[in-house]
């Protein structure tokens, strides 16, 4: 039921969701809803939150159990370029379509990109620090800046992704950013 809510947040936006669409996906009546969730502003920060969790999780695994660092940083930036109908692209990333709607006029969205992103940047830094250690990464590089920057990249490539940019220059793009955040180190 949540990722049901949470596609129908994702796929028209807040402000285009209305409490209607919300009881239509979720199945519940109106009482329930408000009983389990209060209003539409606190179900969307729990699907958020639950979203950013997710992705964070999947992030931390996939440094767990990569075979490089680099390899982490490189898969992430590259992520909105994934899907070679350039599907995923055009739907972007629950947390930058609502950090773009709404965090101007939503302190809780706010709060919830900065703490999002926040840790997404340490695990970031951490693939940066073992890419460091394995010899992929230039001694000379801030793995903390080159996170941010790697992050930076990536946000870039979901916006641009949103506007229905050809996949294929989008992915350009990515390999570019790449090629000039990780460049390959002097042996």
């Amino acid at each position: 039921m949540l990722l049901a809510i949470r596609d129908e947040f994702w796929d028209k936006g807040y402000a285009a969701t209305s409490m209607d669409d919300l009881l239509r996906v979720s199945g519940l009546g109106k009482g329930s809803l408000y009983g389990a969730f209060g209003d539409k502003r606190r179900l969307f920060l729990r699907v958020l939150r639950d979203y950013d969790d997710a992705n964070l999780l999947v992030l931390r695994e996939r440094l767990a159990s990569a075979a490089r660092g680099i390899d982490v940083v490189r898969e992430f930036v590259l992520g909105p370029t994934g899907d070679p109908t350039g599907a995923i692209a055009r739907r972007g990333c629950l947390l930058a379509n609502s950090n773009a709607e709404l965090a101007a006029s939503t302190p809780d969205v706010a709060a919830e990109a900065r703490r999002s992103y926040d840790a997404i940047a340490t695990v970031l830094t951490a693939a940066l620090e073992r890419a460091r250690s394995e010899g992929d990464l230039d001694p000379d590089i801030d793995p903390a800046e080159t996170a941010r920057a790697a992050l930076v990249a990536q946000l870039g490539l979901i916006a641009l992704g949103r506007t229905g940019i050809d996949i294929g220059a989008l992915t350009v793009m990515a390999r570019s950013a790449l090629a000039r955040l990780l460049p390959t180190p002097a042996r």
